[in-house]
């Protein structure tokens, strides 16, 4: 039986292979988006432009809140 349906699903192959390999794509992109150590990094680099004045207190406090909803979902995403 698993010879057989393997045959008639052969013309959908490359459509399964396609999406294999989209689902790889974002796992991947899921990981780096909620790596810790990256949402860190623009964390430091978000208090660097308000430092320099760049960004102003309110622009800053409403892209750390989307950083650390990333951080906080990231942690919840890996259980």
């Amino acid at each position: 039986m698993g010879l057989l349906k393997e045959l008639l699903l052969l013309p959908a192959a490359p459509v399964r292979g396609t999406f294999w390999v989209l689902d790889k794509v974002v796992a991947k992109a899921e990981r780096q988006y909620y790596d810790p150590s990256a949402v860190h990094r623009e964390l430091a680099r978000l208090e660097e432009l308000l430092m320099a004045g760049e960004i102003d207190e309110a622009e800053f406090d409403r892209r750390e809140d989307v950083l650390l909803e990333r951080l906080q979902t990231g942690h919840t995403w890996r259980r």
